[in-house]
């Protein structure tokens, strides 16, 4: 249950994060739940820096969009040009 758990939180903040961001967003539900993943450890790792910790199912998904939507930021400020990954 927790793997399927983790992978719908990472669906949904992914997808969530992919609407939010300017730029125009290639990719499937694939990208959506690897960016929602990484998000969700990203955004996770810096909750935790900064003292947060995430109660329940709104917690968790609001701490993995906020570090998807940080990975997403990077990617296209800094790494775009670069690796030019369909994102």
């Amino acid at each position: 249950m927790g793997l399927i758990y983790w992978l719908l939180i990472g669906f949904a903040a992914g997808a969530i994060a992919k609407m939010l961001t300017p730029q125009e967003e290639k990719g499937g539900w694939a990208s959506s739940i690897i960016i929602g993943i990484v998000g969700s450890v990203v955004g996770g790792f810096v909750a935790g820096l900064i003292g947060i910790a995430s109660k329940g199912l709104l917690g968790s998904l609001l701490i993995a969009t906020a570090g998807a939507f940080l990975v997403l930021f990077i990617y296209h400020r800094y790494l775009a040009d670069k690796l030019n990954l369909p994102i």
